[in-house]
């Protein structure tokens, strides 16, 4: 039986723009400057490019394994509302993130193909990045890992006596592990100063919304633990600048974590490996263009004079050469040497594996063509 996750008609949802990118009346904005309200639009254009040119390199065989942000690409860019000390600790679906920080292109694409430049050596599934040097940790596929890891960043920052916050992304399917719940409580015991941010896009893979929760909202779970929970159109980046800012100064503070629940919906398949269409039905994500956050924001920019179709075409330029480019690069990169599986284990090696390596090595076939063993 097909379901459906349909957009809230629901007073509690907070919203600044409606969908024509029109400040809505009364409403109190952030104060955002052209040159960040345009470097937005292009780190959202950015992950929607990136994302349609990966997802035909897989289907054509070129890519093993690839996940969409179609239609979520605003929530990535609750990272704008931290500074560079803060931590990010991301699912698999917030690229924008990534890239807002510093992530290149060159490494976002050799990471992908996991070959001798992946940052994290070929040994993570592709779209599980880990950017160190940006305090953007690893992704990790077992579901809500990165929950108690971020509750102890921030716990760790409070001890320190430093005002560092930790932004921690998951699904809401990502509510009904125990992790969820565990740092949920640490982190309102401890007034941790953590964000839990909540990316509601109506399905865990083939769970819709209400086989997931009997509550009215996810937001409404942070009362449990004694912190606020907030709702936010997860389509509208201008509120959910505004919810993280009240969250990172509440969190600066010393007043503990908040829990943003994002209002939005994953338009395509849950990977390159899912097919919707035998779960929801087909015409539910036409409802949910005409929300669209890349073009409420430009029709926002175009209501502040900012936005021309010569910006954008600027931009689709440079964010596709820097694609082609990076592709043309990692394609020529070999892959990692069969040797570096013992790097990274002890920060020297052992005896024992110094001669299991020696081992490995003295069989012919691992020698590398590319140069090196």
């Amino acid at each position: 039986m097909l379901v459906s996750a349909r957009p809230p008609a629901d007073d509690s949802l907070f919203s600044l723009l409606d969908d024509d990118g029109q400040v809505r009346p009364g409403s109190r904005v952030p104060e955002v400057s052209d040159e960040l309200a345009r470097k937005l639009y292009r780190g959202m254009l950015q992950v929607r490019v990136v994302d349609e040119r990966m997802m035909r390199l897989q289907r054509q065989g070129r890519l093993g394994f690839y996940m969409l942000s179609i239609g979520e690409e605003a929530t990535h860019f609750a990272a704008a509302a931290l500074r560079p000390a803060d931590w990010i600790f991301p699912s698999y679906r917030e690229p924008g993130a990534a890239f807002w920080r510093g992530y290149s292109m060159t490494d976002y694409v050799n990471q992908l193909f996991g070959n001798a430049e992946d940052p994290v050596k070929g040994r993570q599934m592709p779209v599980h990045h880990s950017a160190r040097w940006l305090n953007y940790v690893s992704i990790s596929s077992p579901v809500g890992t990165q929950i108690p890891q971020a509750v102890g960043m921030a716990w760790a920052a409070k001890i320190s006596k430093k005002d560092d916050v930790a932004l921690v992304y998951f699904g809401e399917g990502t509510s009904s592990t125990g992790q969820f719940h565990v740092g949920m409580n640490f982190a309102g015991v401890f007034k941790a100063p953590c964000i839990f941010f909540c990316r509601n896009n109506g399905w865990a893979i083939s769970t819709d919304q209400k086989h997931q929760t009997a509550a009215r909202s996810f937001a409404v779970k942070a009362l449990a633990y004694g912190f606020p929970g907030v709702r936010v159109d997860g389509n509208d980046l201008l509120a959910i600048l505004a919810v993280m800012e009240d969250a990172v100064a509440r969190a600066r503070a010393g007043e503990g974590p908040t829990l943003i629940e994002a209002v939005t919906y994953r338009r395509s398949g849950h990977s390159s490996s899912d097919d919707p269409s035998v779960y929801r039905d087909p015409n539910e994500p036409k409802e949910w263009e005409r929300r669209d956050p890349i073009d409420r924001w430009k029709r926002y920019l175009g209501t502040r004079g900012l936005y021309s179709e010569a910006l954008e075409e600027q931009y689709r330029k440079e964010i596709n050469d820097e694609v082609s480019d990076a592709l043309a690069h990692a394609e020529q990169v070999a892959p990692p040497a069969v040797e570096t599986m013992f790097d990274d284990v002890f920060a020297e090696l052992t005896p024992e594996l110094e001669e299991q390596k020696r081992y490995l090595l003295s069989f012919p076939r691992y020698v590398n063509p590319h140069g090196g063993s």
